[in-house]
């Protein structure tokens, strides 16, 4: 489904303007650690295109569809649709104490999204809801970063900041009354929503005139109430991708 989707909006965009348009694409491996007592970390290979005509976009995994908004010199803002995946999730046999819980799965998520941008300086915020009906609610994700220059690297870095809702925390971190297990400490527990915090970072380091290594790291803070969940022994989720990037025009 994402292959197809991102096929489409490369193809739609050949006829959105006349002008040059920039396309980013590559791969390499994708790593998230788990929060969860015992499970072992994520690991994906993980494409990677960046692509923006001013009609739709793709930024890694993130895709959208403008649909409001101003692009000038030193500014631009827009209104977008958007769409992203959720790798979070566990299964029972991911450790040893998570067995005889119910499978959590990741998800889709889609909404509402606006970004704005100053010279380097970038901002955006998203509404998203449960495409999936995983856990069956809503978030708010909002970044703030900047670009600039040492030597031949570039770098990306932003605060994040995520409010996850009662259901979004609870389906990751709670635990059904079906699901305790006394014998290994895993009681019922029902957590509240709350702020996630993360801060990230892209650098890019050019090999030849098109071709770029790319790495991205990020780690963000669980909600109080997610890190006090007898599920995790954890607070934070560590993540990164380390890839090959190729930049064309066409």
């Amino acid at each position: 489904m994402r292959t197809i989707l991102i096929l489409l909006l490369v193809f739609m965009s050949l006829n959105a303007e006349d002008a040059k348009q920039k396309l980013t694409i590559g791969a390499g491996p994708y790593i998230q650690t788990q929060p969860y007592k015992g499970a072992s970390a994520l690991i994906v290979a993980s494409p990677v295109i960046f692509f923006d005509n001013s009609l739709f976009y793709v930024r890694w995994t993130q895709f959208g569809l403008y649909f409001l908004g101003d692009k000038q010199d030193e500014y631009a803002w827009a209104f977008s649709l958007t769409v992203q995946p959720r790798p979070y999730g566990y299964e029972s046999s991911d450790s040893s104490y998570l067995e005889g819980m119910q499978t959590r799965k990741n998800t889709l998520e889609g909404g509402v999204a606006f970004s704005a941008k100053h010279h380097d300086t970038f901002f955006e915020t998203m509404f998203l809801t449960d495409l999936l009906d995983r856990y069956e609610s809503w978030i708010v994700k909002s970044e703030l970063g900047d670009k600039f220059k040492l030597g031949e690297f570039t770098f990306y870095p932003s605060l994040i900041c995520i409010y996850q809702s009662q259901k979004f925390v609870n389906y990751y971190y709670g635990v059904e009354s079906s699901e305790v297990d006394s014998s290994i400490g895993r009681e019922a527990y029902l957590p509240d929503g709350g702020f996630q915090l993360g801060a990230q970072t892209y650098v890019e380091y050019p090999l030849t005139q098109n071709l770029s290594a790319l790495l991205n790291a990020r780690v963000d803070k669980l909600t109080q109430d997610a890190a006090n969940s007898p599920l995790t022994d954890d607070d934070y989720i560590y993540s990164g991708l380390l890839s090959l990037i190729y930049t064309f025009e066409y």
